[in-house]
């Protein structure tokens, strides 16, 4: 019996974890054996002490191209299916940024709108492409709508059309679209970036930026007043505001790469 294919590749660069889709020859595409792949390669790296930040990409040429349109249907839902992998990058406690490194359609557009910051060529082309084939943006609809401007996300959703990475960034989608030859310097820089941050810290925050507004002020409120005076209690906090008086890095910057 043979190994299953990997289609999926994880690789640790210190406390960076990157997971790269690696099935350029099908571009990507999220068959129910990838998605698999996908789902434990998150619940790995994402609960993993030693991992600071999740980057993830794809190979080849292109980032994602959505669903596996080759892959015969059936009528049972896979066991773990898309739903699955965006409450993962949604919920996990490590930053997850998108190294966008191509083109991306439909699902992987889901996959973009989940990461917390996303970065992408200005050049490469994006498109929900589900109405042109007779089906409808509907799970990646819950990542893409938290993300993007309503009125964007109502146009490129009814029509269809392919937009570049700078319509991109102006819908919400990106965060930066730069140039082919400035994508790894950029992707490095916030990752640098989000390692200065402490990790419960980060984690607090991502809550917070989900949660917050609520459904009415007061509750907002008393619900981060009770984050703050809790962070402010933490052992990150007394490191972190020892380590700001004494000009010295905290404990959990790391000088690794």
């Amino acid at each position: 019996m043979t190994d299953p294919e990997e289609l999926v590749h994880v690789e640790r660069r210190g406390g960076t974890a990157v997971v790269t889709l690696d099935s350029p020859r099908t571009r990507n595409a999220l068959s129910r054996a990838l998605v698999a792949q996908l789902h434990a390669a998150l619940a790995a790296v994402t609960r993993a002490d030693d991992v600071r930040v999740v980057v993830l990409t794809g190979a080849g040429p292109v980032f994602c191209s959505g669903a596996d349109l080759k892959e015969p249907r059936t009528d049972a839902p896979p066991a773990l299916g898309l739903p699955e992998v965006l409450t993962l990058i949604l919920d996990s406690p490590r930053p997850v940024v998108a190294r966008v490194n191509g083109a991306a359609r439909a699902g992987g557009l889901g996959l973009i709108a989940a990461c917390d910051l996303t970065v992408g060529p200005a050049a490469a082309t994006f498109g929900f492409s589900e109405v042109r084939i007779g089906v409808a943006p509907a799970m990646i609809a819950v990542t893409c709508l938290r993300r993007m401007d309503p009125r964007a996300a109502r146009e490129l959703f009814l029509t269809g059309a392919t937009f570049d990475g700078v319509r991109a960034r102006e819908a919400g989608l990106l965060d930066r679209a730069v140039p082919d030859g400035e994508l790894d310097a950029t992707v490095e820089e916030l990752v640098g970036q989000l390692r200065r941050g402490a990790p419960g810290a980060l984690a607090a925050t991502k809550q917070l930026l989900r949660e917050v507004p609520g459904p009415d002020l007061a509750g907002d409120f008393r619900r981060m007043a009770a984050l703050s005076a809790e962070r402010f209690g933490s052992a990150e906090a007394a490191e972190g505001i020892a380590a700001l008086l004494a000009k010295r890095p905290a404990a959990w910057v790391s000088v690794a790469p």
